[in-house]
């Protein structure tokens, strides 16, 4: 029932004007508070040395492993008898170097104990620069 004759009722209307602007400002006030820095990135200085270049170059000592199990240093075959007969080789092989790098040149189908055999009588020698060679894949 409509008690108030002549009065007509107006129909409530949402203003969106005002509420477009609020949102213009939330957003103008997270781009400018919003740094644009990388989280992946890390700024790393590395420390810095100073020294003299070595007038003496080290001859590696390169160790050849094939498939079936023999070993050569410095291309002159070794037959395997211990990893204490390798280390002695080794250590022949290396001449008065301190701390030569010992290259290993393993076939691809070499057992993986023979390379550890290598490792642990450069170790046994006290040697700790070891390093493998490989190949680039053909495209």
């Amino acid at each position: 029932m409509n008690f108030q004759r002549g009065h007509s009722r107006e129909e409530p209307e949402i203003n969106l004007i005002p509420l477009i602007d609020v949102l213009l400002v939330i957003l103008i006030f997270l781009m400018v508070t919003t740094s644009y820095a990388k989280f992946s990135e890390l700024q790393i200085n590395l420390p810095q040395a100073g020294g003299e270049t070595s007038t003496t170059q080290d001859q590696p000592v390169n160790i050849a492993v094939d498939a079936s199990e023999h070993y050569a240093i410095n291309g002159k075959a070794t037959g395997f008898t211990g990893i204490e007969a390798l280390a002695a080789a080794m250590k022949s092989a290396a001449g008065d170097q301190v701390d030569p790098t010992i290259v290993i040149n393993a076939d691809a189908k070499a057992p993986h104990q023979s390379v550890v055999n290598v490792m642990e009588a450069a170790r046994m020698a006290g040697y700790g620069r070891i390093t493998f060679t490989t190949q680039n894949q053909a495209k």
